[in-house]
């Protein structure tokens, strides 16, 4: 089909009148879909450039890890590329579920179930769980993979203020005769703040609403071992439902639910994007398994994460940025104006810092952010350089 005829289909309008990414490109200040050529781990090579990676999910720095490469090396000779089907037909491997095992005994479950991605678990989860006659409770700033496995079910979806327990108690007290579940983010991705779990246990009690917890920015962070925001508050046995990701501290891809047996059990024969997507390859999960060793043999890697946490946090603090209620090594910088934001982070980028830009829809139009995050193996002298071009771009920008 020639160019002429595209231009009068009406569905491509849209695509011809979104300019603002171009706009942002002309003045060079677009921040996104930029490639990495090289990673060493706390340090990328962007443009032939080298620069401080504080942007990373990477909390626990095991991206690089020679056991968590061997191991994926392993596997990759003995199992190959790929699975070539969905976990359902013939792409299940001994590692899915020695990966499964491991997983629900580490998060102190009956059961887990792998996906191929963090957010297909939350996808699969959710509209493998909510039917016709339940409903679904989310946090106004939960995951968009939550939001979207509400979007997917056949049930009803509630939206609460991002904490407000009072307003998600009335739509408790609403909806007390049909099936219920309420699920959060553990650790919320963009503000870095904890999940009040003690009080949500309470209510989905009271209530008798199942409660999951998204764990993707809180494994290997949070709780006495690593193991999430329900160990964290010594509520294993009160949550329900476990979510998270590989691709975070587990240094891979994928994502897992851990819950009852008979949960684990229906998801597996319910959960569309766990029947028709082509399984976890073997050389990530090889390496998950690996990673999920490491993080439990080398406790000193949460405890540095930690250290490098208050480093940062505190300084930011100290020279008067605005860092918002964060609990966690997740630090957003708060900038305001979207334009304002973009120009900051160019500068940082051009000084050899890499942020993240968090811009609407994903907050507010004024509360437009730099996210920052930090890695167990940044070093205090990463820090600090991160810290001394903050302060003198800041100044420079009017933001301190």
């Amino acid at each position: 089909m020639d160019t002429q005829v595209l231009q009068h289909i009406a569905l491509f309008e849209k695509c011809k009148n979104f300019t603002r990414a171009r706009e942002v490109q002309a003045a060079g200040l677009y921040p996104y879909f930029k490639p990495i050529s090289e990673s060493e781990d706390t340090v990328v090579i962007i443009e032939g450039q080298k620069k401080l990676m504080m942007g990373s999910n990477n909390y626990l720095g095991l991206t690089h890890h020679p056991k968590v490469l061997e191991a994926a090396r392993r596997a990759l000779e003995r199992y190959g590329s790929g699975c070539t089907g969905s976990r359902f037909l013939n792409g299940t491997l001994d590692l899915h579920e020695q990966l499964e095992a491991r997983l629900a005994e580490f998060f102190g479950k009956e059961a887990a179930l792998v996906f191929s991605t963090g957010y297909q678990a939350n996808l699969g989860l959710v509209s493998g769980l909510v039917g016709r006659e339940d409903v679904v409770l989310i946090d106004k700033l939960d995951h968009a993979s939550i939001v979207d496995g509400a979007k997917l079910s056949y049930g009803e979806t509630e939206r609460f203020a991002h904490g407000n327990l009072e307003q998600l108690e009335r739509l408790l007290q609403k909806h007390s005769s049909k099936g219920m579940l309420v699920i959060v983010d553990g650790v919320y991705s963009m503000e870095g703040d904890i999940a009040d779990v003690p009080n949500l246990v309470k209510l989905c009690q009271k209530y008798g609403a199942a409660l999951a917890v998204d764990d993707a920015h809180a494994v290997g962070v949070l709780g006495p071992k690593g193991d999430g925001t329900a160990a964290h508050f010594n509520l294993t046995d009160e949550v329900d439902v476990i979510v998270g990701t590989f691709s975070k501290s587990l240094a891979s891809i994928g994502g897992f639910v851990a819950a009852s047996e008979s949960v684990i059990h229906y998801l597996k024969h319910h959960s569309r994007p766990l029947i028709f997507t082509a399984a976890l390859p073997p050389s990530n999960t090889a390496g998950v398994l690996a990673a999920l060793d490491v993080m439990i043999a080398e406790p000193e890697r949460r405890a540095r994460l930690w250290e490098n946490t208050r480093r940062l946090r505190d300084g930011f603090r100290e020279l008067g940025f605005d860092i918002g209620p964060t609990q966690t090594p997740i630090i957003p910088v708060l900038i305001g104006p979207l334009e304002k934001t973009f120009a900051f982070w160019r500068k940082l980028f051009d000084a050899g810092v890499f942020t993240n830009p968090v811009v609407p829809p994903a907050v507010p139009p004024a509360e437009c952010r730099l996210r920052t995050s930090l890695m167990a193996t940044h070093t205090p002298e990463q820090i600090d350089f991160a810290l001394e071009t903050f302060a003198r771009l800041g100044k420079e920008m009017g933001v301190i």
